[in-house]
C-alpha cells in the first residue's frame, strides 16, 4: 500500500509510526495510547494523541507525556523542519464505554446505559470482570446492585455530576472512602 500523499507532503510520521515510537514510553508512565490522529491537512499540521490510564490523566501527566512525545518525535528524520502542533489529551467524558478497561476506569462514576433489549439504565459503575460489570442503581429509597453482561450493553456513557454521590452508593460500587 502506497503512503498517503498528504502525510508524505507534510513530512509527518504515520499513525502507526507514532504509536510504535511512543507506546513503550507511555506504558512505562502507566498510560496507554487509545488513539492517534495525524492531520497533515490542518494548518498547521497536527498530531493528536489520546491517552488514558487506570487513574485517569491529570494535567501534570499530560505535560510530562507531551514533553516525552515531543522529544521522541523531534528525533525522527521525517518531521525535519515541518512545524506541527502536538496535542496529548484524555478521551474526555463523552467517550463511549465500549471495552472492559473503560468500565474498569470508570468505576465509581455515574453512567447511562442502553441495553440490547432497549432498556435504559442509569447507575454507578461498580466492580466487574471481562464479561460483566456491576451497576449500582436506585431501588426506591435505597440502592441495589445489578450485574450487566458487557455483551448486552449497546451504549454506555459517563454522566457529568454536580453533586457528590451518597456514601452508601459508593460503598456498593466498591469505592469506600471516596465520596461525601
Amino acid at each position: 500500500m502506497a503512503p498517503d500523499p498528504k502525510l508524505r507532503s507534510a513530512d509527518l510520521p504515520s499513525q502507526k509510526q507514532v504509536i510504535e515510537l511512543l507506546d513503550g514510553e507511555f506504558a512505562r508512565a502507566g498510560y496507554e495510547i487509545d488513539q492517534v490522529v495525524v492531520d497533515a491537512a490542518a494548518r498547521p499540521p497536527r498530531i493528536t494523541i489520546v491517552a488514558d490510564g487506570d487513574n485517569g490523566l491529570d494535567l501534570d501527566s499530560v505535560a510530562e507525556l507531551s514533553r516525552t512525545a515531543s522529544e521522541l518525535l523531534d528525533q525522527l528524520d521525517r518531521t525535519g523542519d515541518t512545524p506541527y502542533v502536538l496535542e496529548v489529551t484524555s478521551p474526555g467524558v463523552d467517550r463511549p464505554l465500549t471495552e472492559h478497561k473503560h468500565f474498569r476506569r470508570a468505576r465509581g462514576r455515574k453512567v447511562e446505559l442502553t441495553l440490547a433489549d432497549g432498556a435504559q439504565l442509569t447507575g454507578r459503575v461498580g466492580q466487574g470482570d471481562t464479561e460483566s460489570v456491576e451497576i449500582v442503581v436506585r431501588d426506591g429509597r435505597d440502592f441495589a446492585v445489578r450485574r450487566i453482561e458487557l455483551a448486552d450493553v449497546v451504549k454506555a456513557v459517563v454522566q457529568v455530576e454536580f453533586s457528590p454521590p451518597s456514601p452508601r452508593e459508593l460503598e456498593l460500587a466498591g469505592e469506600t472512602g471516596k465520596g461525601a
